[in-house]
């Protein structure tokens, strides 16, 4: 009888994968042995491998470059990060190292682009599309940069009162974008989204306030989707109705030219994940192009603004199980030493999905149990997997410490978390590491920051200066 935990992962899934491999029973990621990480620097730790978020930008870049020289397609494309996703340096020096460009969403995103532009990160002409409703300083900031005139920026407007703001801030001529409010899901919990401007009040705002304006030249349609870009009726829908807008918006507007598509490709969080990247890109393309033909205008550059897809995948959580309480007759409960809700947010909040592995241990047997955090809250815990409703890990033996990982979590998690401040309980951020390879291949580690102390929460809560 097949007992063991790598039983159980090898009857279920396909193993060993492309990041995922294993030495005896301890787990490799990208080649990295996590126990040797683990025993090196301790636990509660957070990881970003930064190799990976090169990767997968070239990969974005490949399906793109090849679906338009398959289709014959006219129009260029434009990888753009999206900040909000992780705003650290280190992701932004790696990002940088591949022709990209960059989306903000608020008014301290302009100063990181100034930063990146000052230190040559981030070259004279390219775009920095400007997203998100735009308070004052917000408005400043982005008119400031306009006023530079070193890089291509161009304001996606949310609403009509942002026109007339940034009008108001800049001598200069204005190259814009119009974000439209798509449709939400039908089970969503309002129908429209809040940021954007209605389908039919596009093209009249345009010719209102747009068409005979010298100073205010529209470049680009935007459209993004809370639930992401995904083979479903639903994303095609939506995706059909920004093609009709574009394409009569166009007729009026010769100098739209660009469809920016958002972000929202998907990052895996699963060992059973499978989603055809390349057919998903070749099938939009085709159907821009469709209608573009129907209509007799010309194929827009398109743009895209990935950030999870960017810098999800290169992270990762380790964690130590401290001990075990059977709570009732079928209850087992694994505490860590950390917390799910401080240090994993998105697990709390939107109730996100991790590949959750052990690092060590695969060679005993596992059992069914539920994670516990280090918090005095209820809601402080993680109970199943993205492919089922149940964690199964190696058994709990207080002889032979467990460690855990979860991977793909370098999306949100710091931003969302409060990176460094107050936190739930006084649960301290855990110390984070940074992995790298060298010229010749050689994986490198750094301490980024350590993991807080008392003194930090007491300087934080006033009791310290």
């Amino acid at each position: 009888m097949r007992t063991k935990y790598f039983d159980l992962i090898d009857q279920t899934f396909d193993f060993p994968q492309n990041e995922f491999h294993l030495r005896e029973d301890h787990l490799f990621f990208h080649g990295i042995d996590l126990m040797r990480l683990t025993q090196e620097y301790g636990t509660p730790l957070k990881f970003n491998y930064l190799p990976q978020i090169s990767n997968n930008i070239q990969r974005a870049k490949g399906w793109f470059r090849e679906a338009i020289s398959n289709l014959g397609y006219s129009g260029n494309y434009y990888y753009s990060y999206c900040t909000k996703s992780n705003h650290f340096s280190f992701v932004l020096d790696e990002v940088m190292k591949n022709d990209v460009h960059i989306e903000t969403s608020s008014a301290f995103d302009i100063d990181i682009v100034r930063n990146l532009y000052e230190t040559g990160k981030l070259s004279a002409g390219k775009y920095v599309i400007c997203n998100g409703f735009k308070p004052q300083q917000y408005i400043d900031n982005i008119a400031g940069l306009i006023n530079d005139g070193m890089l291509n920026v161009i304001p996606i407007v949310d609403n009509t009162q942002e026109l007339q703001d940034l009008l108001a801030k800049t001598d200069k001529d204005l190259k814009i974008g119009i974000r439209i409010a798509s449709e939400e899901e039908p089970k969503f919990e309002f129908y429209t989204s809040r940021l954007g401007i209605r389908y039919r009040e596009i093209v009249p705002f345009y010719k209102a306030m747009l068409k005979d304006n010298p100073r205010v030249e529209v470049k680009m349609l935007h459209f993004f989707i809370n639930t992401g870009i995904n083979d479903t009726a639903y994303y095609w829908n939506e995706l059909t109705k920004c093609l009709r807008i574009y394409s009569d918006l166009k007729k009026i507007c010769p100098s739209l030219d660009s469809l920016n598509i958002g972000g929202g490709f998907p990052i895996k969080k699963s060992l059973a994940f499978d989603f055809d990247y390349a057919y998903m890109v070749r099938e939009i393309l085709t159907q821009v192009q469709r209608v573009c033909a129907d209509n007799d205008i010309p194929e827009p550059n398109i743009f895209t603004e990935f950030g999870s897809f960017t810098v999800g995948e290169s992270g990762g959580a380790i964690f130590s199980v401290l001990h075990q309480k059977q709570q009732n007759d079928r209850e087992k409960w694994n505490m860590i030493d950390s917390s799910f809700m401080t240090n994993l947010p998105d697990t709390w909040a939107i109730n996100q999905r991790f590949i959750l592995l052990p690092i060590n241990r695969w060679n005993d047997d596992y059992e069914r149990v539920l994670l516990g955090g280090l918090t005095c809250d209820s809601d402080d815990y993680y109970n199943s997997e993205q492919h089922s409703n149940a964690i199964y890990l190696p058994k709990y033996d207080r002889n032979k410490v467990l460690y855990i990982g979860f991977f793909n979590t370098g999306a949100y998690q710091e931003t969302i978390g409060g990176f460094g401040g107050l936190k739930h309980c006084l649960i301290p951020e855990p110390k984070h590491i940074l992995i790298q390879r060298d010229e010749n291949g050689k994986l490198q580690t750094e301490l980024f920051s350590e993991e807080q102390t008392a003194a930090d929460y007491l300087r934080i809560l006033g009791y310290q200066k």
